[in-house]
């Protein structure tokens, strides 16, 4: 799960801490893989006919994922100009996207527009010019857990579609490691930057509360957490912090919440194979059509 402290300050060891697992976990990796299998088609049916495409990511992070699809999109639809709309509320990983447009070259032609700020300042921002800019795709990665009211959320960004555009969201799928972990220690773990854990089911619950039209598509994943159960492992003690989105997991939770918290990963969230403990961080992807 991308354990962003809330977007606006996610800077400094928020920054590092991300990094970290990303390292560890093979999730952007594995996104990627998603992304490239589900986007072809979609992208073909949305830029059909278009002398234009339009892209707004919200919550785009260090833009790994974003340039990977932009790439995509461009080479589907060459001759075509493309502009992107980049939401993100950490200066510092909007300045390692910056880095990362400018060192791939088959992006130079694509028109950024960067807004270093929160999703919800975004849409205040937006709806006070009212002339909203309409996109062809817009894109949501790991970022609805942070969120005040999900269902306003939703709607606006959804407004924002052309007819035959699709809003991707990929989120932590029902039931997977996080969802177990988050749900089952709410009290202990919404206290910070996620206040209200969500997963597929809340979005889906809410798509269809606003009879929107969607299709949902599982990313694998797992990771080796087996270190975590090594009380002299550095790597393990780092993954716990970030897992439960604290500075010291050790120092963070009584005994028993930690012992506790050990035994839910490795015996509910987990698969056991060799000796090795395999979290299961399988995410949704889900396409909302206009």
């Amino acid at each position: 799960m991308a354990a962003e402290a809330k977007q606006t300050c996610y800077e400094g060891s928020a920054v590092q801490s991300f990094k970290f697992y990303l390292e560890q976990s093979g999730e952007h990796e594995a996104i990627v893989r998603g992304v490239h299998s589900l986007l072809p088609a979609e992208f073909k049916r949305i830029g059909e006919g278009r002398s234009g495409l339009d892209v707004l990511g919200v919550g785009s992070g260090g833009g790994e994922v974003d340039v990977q699809m932009l790439s995509l999109l461009q080479s589907t639809f060459p001759a075509v100009p493309i502009t992107a709309d980049i939401v993100e509320g950490s200066g510092e990983l909007t300045d390692n996207f910056k880095a990362l447009v400018a060192k791939t070259t088959n992006l130079q032609k694509v028109l950024f527009a960067w807004h270093v700020m929160h999703s919800e300042d975004y849409e205040k921002q937006v709806k006070s010019k009212g002339n909203m800019k309409k996109f062809d795709f817009i894109h949501m990665i790991q970022m609805l857990y942070y969120v005040n009211n999900l269902a306003d959320t939703i709607k606006f960004y959804h407004n924002l579609l052309k007819n035959n555009g699709t809003l991707m969201i990929i989120i932590e799928t029902a039931h997977a490691g996080w969802d177990t972990l988050w749900k089952t220690y709410k009290k202990e773990l919404c206290v910070d930057a996620i206040t209200e854990y969500r997963s597929s089911a809340e979005v889906i619950a809410c798509l269809k509360s606003q009879g929107l039209k969607y299709e949902e598509h599982i990313i694998h994943n797992t990771f080796d957490i087996t270190e975590c159960y090594d009380p002299n492992s550095t790597t393990g003690a780092r993954m716990m912090n970030y897992m439960t989105a604290k500075e010291n997991f050790h120092q963070s939770f009584s005994q028993e919440v930690r012992a506790g918290i050990l035994d839910l990963l490795k015996n509910k969230c987990s698969t056991v194979k060799d000796g090795r403990v395999l979290f299961n961080s399988n995410t949704s992807c889900i396409l909302v059509h206009a």
